[in-house]
Formats: structure tokens, C-alpha cells, sequence
């Protein structure tokens, strides 16, 4: 892509580079001679350089890539509040630049400048958004003295075509934390119920058609003479095989077939990659029904380890392919089966939230010294946030931070207590959450058994339903 800007302070660039020799998730790019690899790990590479004379220093992160959130603005404005107003605070909103569009990739840049650390520094972002995909560089400097290399290094940024489709809309990014950051108040993501319980909502009916209920040992989602069943986890279904086609057809053992009486015209079809396609289908009949259909066991591996075996279910394979699409041996075109497992979703009622909901989130992060490669320390970081419910829509919040160098750790805490509404059944607003009221997106997914997820998000991007 070429420049969206040529003003030092909001010089976002993305463009082509004939030498590219790293690459990091989706990005190959050129690194400045004498900036040194800080961190690495699976969510985030690091680059930085310093000038310890004249006390300046240049930072860059490249983050993995997310989801998108629907649009390139809604990406830039959750990664400007995660990878930048979450660790610096800057006073000022970003000044934009104009959009860029090359290659089915959209990209935004931004710039703040603040006080940081005793001087005035800059925090610059680039989100680039396309493909069902979402993701950003952040530069931190002091300085001026380094815009040549920062342009450089931005020009020499490429981006390429997801090999699969976009990921699952329930991804947890709170583990996306900038490359120097050590304390941080973990992103909204879900609690788990303490027990099975009774819930008003087991159906939704979403506006594109599809019906989903909540069965024991799956969703089921339904439109037309078409079935999908999202399955819960399954230790043995889920177990990990080094040879993808023997796991698949474990899977196909134990969740599929001891609904069918018979089944004809096998096909194991798993495609090996970054992120692993699990593919088989089958004609078969059912048990209870004697009915003839034609079914298809799918998964998307993720490379976090995520993927939920989905079973579509159709009267033949004509009418899967003709909903679905056919059968290819790519890893990437695969966002119709994929999006089904966003279906396990149910609306959230007052009476629901009775009790105690947790969530518990940790991280560490290592140090290396940039010239000598030396260990520089780790950092560590781990939080525990409760939610209880109470009688006539009263709540109490609590949330405990232990985070800081080895050796050097910080305890810190936030707590309150007060009312909660529900405007409708797929959001929440709390009286007092951080010393203001706070409306969250709220819903449930399900688990075997009865148990329930309950996931809280921000809302400015919408509703959840």
C-alpha cells in the first residue's frame, strides 16, 4: 500500500517492499539495521532502538491478527483503546488520516502525543482490516531523530491473504497486551457458572433464518430441512492427534456416528496447514427416524487451539452444497461453515445472573536486553474479577491485580456495589462499575450439561444479537 500520510508525528504508512525478510503472522516486513528483537511471543513481535546519551528511543509492535469487528473504524477504535489508551493514557483522541484500500485490505492510522515517562512522546497506530481480519502496528518514540527509519520500516510492510477465514466472534484478545506493558485491567471475557441452572432463554431465533435451542450434548441450529449441531467440548472428540486424519475420524466415532443406524460413501477429506481443516462427510441413516440424510463433520483448527466440531446435517449433498458450498482442498473460503459456531448464543434475563460469576486471567511476558541479548526480568500479570448477583437487582464487583516484575510485584484492587438494569435482554448496565455507570453486551452460550458462559462486552459497537 502506498503512504496515508507524510507528517512526522502521523506518518502511518503501508506499502510494498521488494526486500521482505521477516515475517510475522499475516506481515512480512524489513526491520532497521541495529533495532533489536525485545519480545516475542505468540500475540506480538517487538522492535526497538535507544540512544541512551541523548535519552530517546523508538519502539514498534506488530500484533497478530484478530477478528474484525465489522468495520475498519470499529477495528482501529478497539485497537487504539487496547494496544494504546489502555498503556499510555494519552490526554488527546488520535488525529486521523485519511483511509487507504489496496488488495482487499483497508487500513487507518493515528497518532497522539502525550507525556510519558518524563518526555514528550508519540504513540502512532495502523490498523489494517480486510478478509474478516483485523490487525495493527503500534510505535511508541520520544523522538524525531528516528523518522527515517520508522518510514522505512513502514514502507517496507506487505500484507498477505489469509490462508482460512475469519476466527470466532467469542475470541478472548485480552492477551494482546503491548510489548512494555505490565499492568493492565483484563479485557471483558467470560465467566463460567459454578453449577447447571435453570435459564429463561433457550432458543433464539436470529434474523438471517437460523433457529438455535439448546440441547445437553449440543446447539442445535436449524432453518429450513437443514440441521447444524454445534458440539460442546469433548475431551475425547478433542484430543490431540499429531496425525489429523486419525483424529478426525476418532471425532466422526464419537460424536457422529452413534446417531446413525448405517452409513455409506465415506469421505476423511482434513487439509494440513497453518490452521487445520477437519473435513468428512458420509450418506447415512438415522437411528430414530430411518430418515436418509447426507452429513458432514467439520472443524477449523485455529492456531490458539481453539475449534468447534460442527455436524451439518442435510437431505442430501446437493442441498449441503448448495447452502454451504462444495468441498475444496484450499484452507482459506470456508466462512459459512465457520460461522456457524457463532450460533451458540441465548439472550440473558435478571433472574439468570442470580449468584457468583469469576473470571480469572494471567500472563507473563520476558525481558531480553536489545545489545547484549542478556535476560532483563520477567513480568508477570494476573487478575481475578467476581461478579454477584443479589436480590432486587443489586450487585457487588470486585477485581484484584497482581502484577509487576519478578521480585517486584504489585497488588492492586477495585471494588463496588450498587444496581443493575437490563434495557433489553442483550445488555446490562451497572450503576457503578470503575466510579461511573457502564453498560455492558451481555449473553450466554452453553455447555454440556446445562452450564452457561457469560460473556460481557463493551457496546460501542452494537448490540450482540
Amino acid at each position: 500500500m502506498k503512504n496515508i500520510v507524510s507528517i512526522f508525528l502521523v506518518l502511518l504508512a503501508i506499502a510494498s517492499f521488494a526486500q521482505q525478510k521477516e515475517a510475522f503472522d499475516l506481515v512480512t516486513y524489513t526491520i532497521p539495521v541495529s533495532w533489536k528483537e525485545v519480545t516475542k511471543t505468540d500475540n506480538v513481535i517487538s522492535y526497538a532502538i535507544t540512544n541512551n546519551e541523548k535519552g530517546i528511543y523508538c519502539q514498534i509492535g506488530i500484533y497478530r491478527s484478530t477478528i474484525s469487528k465489522g468495520s475498519l473504524q470499529a477495528d482501529f477504535e478497539s485497537d487504539w483503546k487496547d494496544l494504546i489508551v489502555k498503556t499510555y493514557n494519552p490526554s488527546a483522541k488520535p488525529t486521523l488520516v485519511p483511509a487507504e484500500s489496496e488488495d482487499g485490505w483497508d487500513a487507518q492510522g493515528g497518532a497522539s502525543a502525550f507525556e510519558f515517562n518524563g518526555s514528550q512522546s508519540v504513540a502512532m497506530l495502523v490498523t489494517m482490516s480486510g478478509y474478516g481480519r483485523c490487525l495493527s502496528i503500534a510505535i511508541l518514540t520520544n523522538t524525531e531523530d528516528y523518522q527515517p527509519e520508522i518510514e522505512k520500516f513502514l514502507e517496507s510492510v506487505d500484507l498477505k491473504k489469509p490462508e482460512t477465514g475469519s476466527q470466532p466472534v467469542l475470541v478472548n484478545d485480552s492477551n494482546r497486551s503491548p510489548a512494555n506493558e505490565t499492568v493492565q485491567r483484563p479485557a471483558e471475557v467470560p465467566s463460567i457458572s459454578a453449577k447447571p441452572a435453570e435459564y429463561t432463554f433457550s432458543t433464539t431465533t436470529f434474523d438471517d433464518g437460523w433457529t438455535s435451542t439448546a440441547r445437553e450434548d449440543w446447539v442445535e441450529v436449524i432453518k429450513g430441512n437443514t440441521r447444524v449441531l454445534i458440539h460442546y467440548p469433548n475431551k475425547k472428540a478433542d484430543a490431540y492427534n499429531s496425525v489429523v486424519l486419525d483424529g478426525l475420524k476418532n471425532a466422526w466415532n464419537i460424536l457422529v456416528a452413534p446417531k446413525y443406524s448405517s452409513a455409506s460413501n465415506f469421505e476423511f477429506k482434513p487439509i494440513s496447514g497453518w490452521q487445520t481443516i477437519e473435513f468428512a462427510e458420509a450418506d447415512a441413516v438415522e437411528a430414530g427416524t430411518g430418515r436418509s440424510v447426507h452429513v458432514v463433520l467439520f472443524k477449523m483448527g485455529y492456531s490458539n487451539g481453539s475449534g468447534k466440531y460442527l455436524e451439518f446435517i442435510t437431505p442430501d449433498k446437493k442441498s449441503f452444497e448448495q447452502e454451504f458450498g462444495p468441498y475444496h482442498q484450499n484452507t482459506y473460503g470456508w466462512e459459512k461453515l465457520e460461522a456457524m459456531a457463532n450460533y451458540n448464543k441465548f439472550a440473558v434475563a435478571a433472574s439468570d445472573l442470580k449468584g457468583k460469576w469469576t473470571n480469572d486471567f494471567s500472563g507473563a511476558l520476558q525481558y531480553v536486553n536489545a545489545y547484549t541479548g542478556a535476560d532483563a526480568g520477567m513480568a508477570t500479570h494476573a487478575s481475578n474479577e467476581t461478579f454477584e448477583f443479589g436480590a432486587e437487582n443489586t450487585y457487588k464487583w470486585d477485581l484484584g491485580v497482581a502484577s509487576g516484575f519478578v521480585g517486584n510485584i504489585k497488588f492492586q484492587s477495585a471494588k463496588s456495589n450498587g444496581t443493575f438494569s437490563l434495557a433489553n435482554n442483550w445488555q446490562v448496565t451497572f450503576s457503578d462499575i470503575e466510579g461511573k455507570p457502564r453498560t455492558y453486551n451481555a449473553f450466554f452460550s452453553c455447555l454440556k450439561g446445562g452450564a452457561r458462559l457469560l460473556w460481557f462486552g463493551e457496546t460501542a459497537y452494537g448490540r450482540m444479537e
